[in-house]
């Protein structure tokens, strides 16, 4: 049995009672996670690190662009930002509504005209449209489920960069039961 909850964009302006959880009780300037990345390559084909960690992130592009696809492209990693964002993100608010979760999968598709990018045509470079799809094995349904949905949404940096851009942009999730 699982339950189906999609809806179209609606603005994040709420901040729902009760979820808000803070990192610590400093000031907010000390209350951020700072972030820091170089990216080294030649051409269309780039190595990121980030000196704090030891991981390494490869790019290339498609060869119609110039590249071989040695690597994903940075649309590539774009959206997977956003699927991987998205379950580290709902695990974190699971843990604030006491929702126990077993297996995630998280799917996105998404369209990109690529006239500004390829053509340097006018216009927005940005995705077309986006939607995520979110199937979750949890034991709550109806409105804590709905509830969950929203919330991760809202916390979610990576889902806000995308809802906040203007692109169109679909989220829908599929509760599954959760195996004991």
């Amino acid at each position: 049995m699982h339950a189906l909850l999609a809806r179209s964009y609606r603005p994040a302006t709420h901040i729902s009672p009760g979820i808000v959880r803070a990192f610590s009780t400093t000031s907010p300037k000390l209350n951020t996670i700072p972030f820091h990345i170089i990216s080294t390559g030649t051409g269309v084909t780039s190595t990121t690190t980030s000196p704090s960690t030891p991981h390494t992130i490869p790019a290339d592009a498609y060869p119609a662009f110039g590249g071989s696809a040695s690597a994903p492209t940075p649309l590539h990693y774009s959206l997977a930002s956003l699927s991987t964002c998205t379950q580290v993100t709902g695990s974190l608010v699971a843990k604030d509504l006491g929702l126990a979760l077993g297996e995630w999968k998280v799917s996105v598709d998404a369209e990109l005209d690529p006239a500004v990018l390829v053509q340097a045509q006018e216009g927005n470079a940005n995705w077309k449209s986006i939607a995520l799809r979110v199937e979750v094995e949890t034991e709550k349904g109806g409105e804590v489920f709905e509830r969950f949905r929203d919330e991760t949404e809202r916390r979610c940096p990576i889902s806000q960069l995308f809802v906040r851009s203007g692109v169109q942009w679909r989220n829908e999730w599929v509760r599954r039961e959760l195996k004991a």
